[in-house]
């Protein structure tokens, strides 16, 4: 039947699957994005650590808009070049030996769970398949990434979910005893658990992780879907944790907001795969690959991870004063440019609040706040942030 006029004006044509705030951007540039009405919003949301160079960054704008007077798409029959020099970038970047592309973060995580049983099963045989994540963790939405998820909310509705996942404690240094079973053929884990509630994994409890990984041959695998690509204040967070994974996963600030997704591996991870055992009609798109090689090239510059460490520290030691003020404050925590505020079951109203004085925040759960801006943003933006959470934390919040 189709709808009346009237009907239309009341009932989106979208499948209601996002809770959107009552907000409508229709532009953006650097560290600030816009409302229809021509309001103006610091958005310290970064598309949830997507445009991590701030939004629409010149150098990719302008690498973009040649490619898009070249060539759209190609089919991953041929030699795409600019897949070639991307892929280069982050293993001369990284631990990697060998790059797969895709779109997105579920679609990197779902290349990385295919590699690490087929790696197994080429190795030990078919009852190498299950896959160790953790409770609280995050890693997509297809009906593998959510079975790899720890977190009963994401999975609800959608059983049975799919078989092989293992999960233990988050930080637990004891769990670890019982990472091991006749099946295990990896561990897929996030450094900080972003949607999890901004928990940085402990340095000593990764290191031992690691050295069982290594001890009965499992893959490392860690999803830096959100930590990567300088969110941290190192390119990937494992480089601060003292670790080389076999695999890692990527997206989200990889393009500057352009999709695409990815999953790097080191040769030994990399055998997994062979001709026909996966792949991705739009992975490794050209306009995709241009984004993402202009946005690592700016990264890469002798300066850039520098500054981005110290806008880092600014954020957690203005964070952290914050707290000497405010008794509803629980904790600070995070690293670089992910931090996050924890004030139990009152995130969602400082978010609320924040938005009403124009600062755009993120929740992680009902009791964190997420503050995730883009890599350039400026000391004086976070004086503006401070500025606003002070005010919302002094006369704004309600019990």
């Amino acid at each position: 039947m189709l709808a009346s006029s009237s009907d239309s004006l009341k009932v989106s044509a979208l499948i209601p699957t996002y809770n959107r705030f009552p907000l409508t951007i229709v532009k953006g540039k650097g560290s600030f994005v816009w409302d229809e009405a021509g309001e103006k919003y610091l958005d310290f949301t970064s598309g949830i650590a997507t445009c991590n160079l701030g939004h629409i960054p010149e150098p990719v704008k302008m690498k973009l808009v040649e490619q898009l007077l070249t060539l759209w798409h190609c089919s991953n029959l041929y030699h795409i070049p600019k897949q070639e020099k991307l892929a280069s970038l982050l293993v001369k970047q990284s631990f990697g030996d060998q790059v797969f592309f895709c779109n997105s973060g579920a679609e990197a995580n779902e290349a990385a769970i295919k590699l690490a049983r087929s790696y197994a099963q080429k190795e030990w045989g078919s009852e190498k398949y299950e896959i160790v994540t953790f409770t609280q963790s995050f890693h997509g939405r297809t009906l593998a990434t959510l079975s790899a998820t720890g977190q009963e909310k994401i999975q609800q509705g959608f059983a049975p979910l799919v078989p092989g996942f293992r999960y233990l404690p988050f930080n637990d240094m004891e769990a670890l005893n019982s990472l091991v079973s006749d099946n295990t053929c990896a561990v897929l884990l996030e450094l900080i658990q972003g949607e999890g509630g901004v928990i940085p994994a402990n340095p000593e409890w990764v290191k031992k992780l690691d050295q069982i990984c290594k001890e009965n041959d499992l893959l490392l695998m860690v999803d830096e879907i959100q930590t990567g690509m300088g969110r941290t204040g190192s390119l990937f967070a494992y480089q601060q944790y003292d670790i080389e994974p076999d695999v890692m996963s990527l997206a989200k600030g990889l393009g500057s907001g352009f999709p695409i997704g990815a999953i790097v591996a080191n040769e030994k991870a990399a055998k997994g795969f062979q001709p026909g055992s996966h792949g991705s009609t739009f992975g490794g798109n050209p306009l995709a690959v241009t984004a993402g090689i202009a946005t690592i090239e700016q990264m890469i510059q002798s300066d850039f991870m520098n500054t981005v460490k110290e806008l880092g520290t600014y954020l957690s030691e203005k964070l952290k004063e914050l707290k000497q003020t405010c008794s509803q404050i629980e904790d600070i925590r995070g690293k670089g440019l992910l931090q996050g505020i924890v004030i139990p079951k009152k995130a969602g109203q400082v978010v609320e609040k924040a938005r009403e004085q124009k600062v755009l925040l993120l929740t992680a759960g009902p009791d964190v706040v997420r503050i995730l801006p883009p890599l350039t943003t400026s000391q004086e933006e976070i004086d503006d942030l401070i500025a606003v959470l002070e005010s919302i934390f002094k006369y704004s919040l309600t019990d």
